[in-house]
């Protein structure tokens, strides 16, 4: 019943602010740099991984029973001619942890890249540790870099005789510029390349088609054509492939608007809604009532009067009366006229203090209505 007055009382407001809302213009995309909306293809990062050990904690490291941490405490010291039977290790201050970066093209040797540092055994937290230097590995199984530094952790764990006090997850920390690369991408743009692909990071035709047009009005040549929605294929004219990086920058740089696609998204859990500030809501016609109902409980003891005998026939009884109580207020409706936006509505909403459950409910009953021109996204 508390859904169905919500979603009635959303109704109300969503009438209230459309009457006040006339013609609207739709809002115009901003020109952006072609570099912004996608990259060139071949152009990626690449994932690192790599298995390491964190020392130096105030014993919030992993337990004893955890074997893996105590045979890599092992193996690390046999490093430096130190044999160390397992059993004989105490973990509590060191915790394995599993190591990830990231590649950047065109990375050379000596360039210093962040690394990121979970925990994988029952560690505490990983507060005021060092990493240990460890290889980080590709795909292919070679070492690409190598991690060692201090962790910094954006949270703590502390906890006493029951008493525990935590901030995010303290098992969670990041080296920065922890990690060297010590080889190189080799596999880049080629010295004299022929033709290049410009891959769009949200495919979509006609923003594709722009991107073209916009190329070939920076460099002054027909040199781009569009192969799909995702994909535009440049030729590298002569005098381009001498300089490559100016051509490069100034296919970058060209200036372009691209075309959004209407969507909405609703997250429940979290109450947020984002949309597009030129999504479009249609004449649409919305009615809505006000039912209020009220149940009212009321406890009395029934106790015996002017009865002197006494047994188990005889005693106080508790009654319960009940009380319900209907209201429906007057519906009323309304149309709606054209060319209004959601963000048109959501800011009028916001402005006569409407809550964000409740714009959720309105914009699912237009959609459902088959007025509001956008995929509806709800996580």
């Amino acid at each position: 019943m508390n859904s169905s007055v919500s979603l009635r009382r959303a109704a109300a407001f969503f009438v209230l602010v459309l009457a006040a809302m006339g013609g609207i213009v739709p809002a115009q995309a901003e020109p952006v740099r072609i570099k912004d909306i996608g990259r060139l293809s071949g152009w990626r990062e690449n994932a690192l991984t790599g298995y390491g050990l964190v020392t130096g904690l105030a014993g919030t490291g992993d337990s004893p029973r955890n074997k893996t941490t105590r045979q890599s405490i092992a193996n690390m010291l046999s490093r430096f001619d130190i044999s160390a039977s397992t059993d004989d290790i105490q973990s509590r201050n060191v915790a394995a942890v599993m190591i990830t970066a990231s590649l950047t093209p065109f990375a050379r040797a000596g360039d210093m890249v962040d690394v990121t540092v979970t925990s994988i055994g029952d560690a505490r937290s990983l507060v005021g540790g060092s990493l240990i230097l460890a290889p980080l590995k590709g795909v292919d199984g070679r070492v690409y870099a190598l991690a060692q530094g201090s962790v910094s952790v954006g949270g703590y764990k502390y906890d006493m005789n029951g008493t525990m006090q935590q901030k995010n997850h303290p098992t969670v920390g990041a080296v920065p510029g922890g990690a060297t690369i010590e080889v190189g991408v080799a596999d880049g743009v080629p010295d004299m390349p022929r033709k290049l692909t410009f891959v769009l990071a949200e495919p979509d035709f006609t923003t594709a088609s722009r991107v073209a047009r916009a190329i070939n009005a920076a460099i002054g040549e027909d040199i781009a054509d569009p192969r799909d929605a995702a994909g535009i294929d440049i030729r590298v004219p002569d005098r381009g492939g001498r300089r490559l990086g100016d051509f490069l920058a100034a296919v970058e740089n060209a200036q372009v608007e691209p075309d959004r696609r209407a969507k909405v998204v609703i997250n429940e859990r979290t109450g947020t809604v984002v949309a597009g500030g030129d999504v479009r809501i249609s004449r649409v016609a919305v009615s809505h009532g006000d039912l209020k109902v009220s149940i009212n409980t009321e406890q009395t003891a029934s106790q015996p009067v002017l009865v002197r005998q006494t047994g188990q026939d005889v005693r106080t009884v508790v009654v319960a009366n009940s009380r319900v109580q209907a209201e429906e207020g007057a519906e009323t409706g309304y149309i709606a006229p054209n060319n209004n936006t959601v963000a048109d509505l959501v800011k009028a909403l916001t402005r006569i203090k409407t809550n964000t459950r409740d714009i959720i409910s309105v914009l699912r009953a237009v959609k459902a209505a088959g007025a509001l021109h956008a995929e509806l996204i709800v996580q």
